[in-house]
């Protein structure tokens, strides 16, 4: 049993609503390109107060969008910005 829970401390828990710092572990970018993201409106998010929240359904839904957009279309590596916004 104790090695059961040693082990769930190694995995990060996965939340519905993610703050900046879960959203961005989950999505692996920095906190502050995600904060840059969602303020732009690039991807999926809300403000909870002044904190942005970001629901990992949504986000799901968000990362297989752009993946069906890009299917197929070259990606330019010296791109800095999105040009999509988020839907």
């Amino acid at each position: 049993m104790r090695n059961a829970a040693r082990s769930n401390l190694l995995v990060p828990e996965v939340r519905e609503v993610m703050d900046i710092r879960q959203a961005s572990d989950y999505l692996g970018i920095s906190p502050d390109t995600l904060y840059k993201y969602a303020s732009e409106g690039f991807v999926p998010a809300f403000k909870l107060g002044n904190r942005w929240r970001f629901k990992r359904s949504r986000l799901d839904e968000w990362m297989d969008r752009q993946s069906d957009m890009q299917g197929g279309e070259p990606v330019n590596p010296e791109q800095k910005k999105p040009v999509r916004p988020a839907m």
